[in-house]
């Protein structure tokens, strides 16, 4: 698979992993709006190496489950449950909760890239979620486990969230009176992205059997 396609893949990935409005990508608007876009853009850089480091052991540990196909077969069916029953708490249960802000603490401001990256590191979400995506993309096909690759998919999830995170520090502003970064709105792009996963989850398992 071309190197470039790779790298175009690791970046749609997190791209749709970070569309939400969440921690990350809301405190990197905030400081944007309250201290300017160069130090949000400071915070999103320690935000990014963070996901650098987390999709790269991401990959390493799914290269190992590549030569356990028994696991896999048995990580991809609870991944299924899992994903499905996520995609019907945001889109049929969580709908009913009551609004809530997000207003996430950002008095430091000795560094907002030691910030960003401790932020970050909180979220660990992002290793099983690019374990699985990376276990799945191999089995298409459409990328390998080889070094060149990995390194260029962790590269393009890098650059994916970068892209996200840039979008909300220059565009919040105009978008932040809208419905768009409501509680409803997050928990219904929360539960489409988990739909979508659960969709290819499930085509990934009817081609095993």
């Amino acid at each position: 698979m071309s190197i470039t396609v790779v790298f175009f893949l690791g970046l749609f990935v997190a791209l749709i992993g970070v569309v939400p409005p969440g921690l990350l990508n809301m405190t990197a608007a905030r400081i944007s709006l309250k201290e300017g876009p160069g130090r949000g853009i400071t915070f999103s850089s320690g935000v990014c190496l963070i996901v650098f480091i987390q999709t790269y052991i991401a990959a390493i540990f799914a290269r190992y489950l590549s030569n356990r196909p028994d696991i896999v077969e048995i990580l991809q069916r609870v991944a299924f449950v899992i994903f499905v029953l996520i995609t019907v708490y945001f889109l049929v249960i969580a709908k009913n909760q009551k609004e809530s802000k997000i207003n996430p603490d950002i008095r430091s401001k000795k560094s907002r890239f030691f910030h960003g990256m401790f932020l970050s590191a909180l979220n660990v979400f992002p290793i099983p979620y690019q374990a699985y995506m990376t276990i799945t993309l191999a089995s298409f096909g459409w990328m390998n486990f080889e070094r060149l690759s990995i390194i260029t998919y962790v590269t393009g999830a890098a650059m994916g969230t970068f892209v996200m995170l840039y979008f909300y520090i220059f565009f919040f502003d105009k978008i932040k009176d809208r419905s768009f970064t409501s509680q409803k709105s997050m928990n219904y792009s929360i539960g489409i992205i988990t739909g979508i996963v659960a969709l290819i989850t499930f085509i990934n398992i009817l081609k095993e059997l």
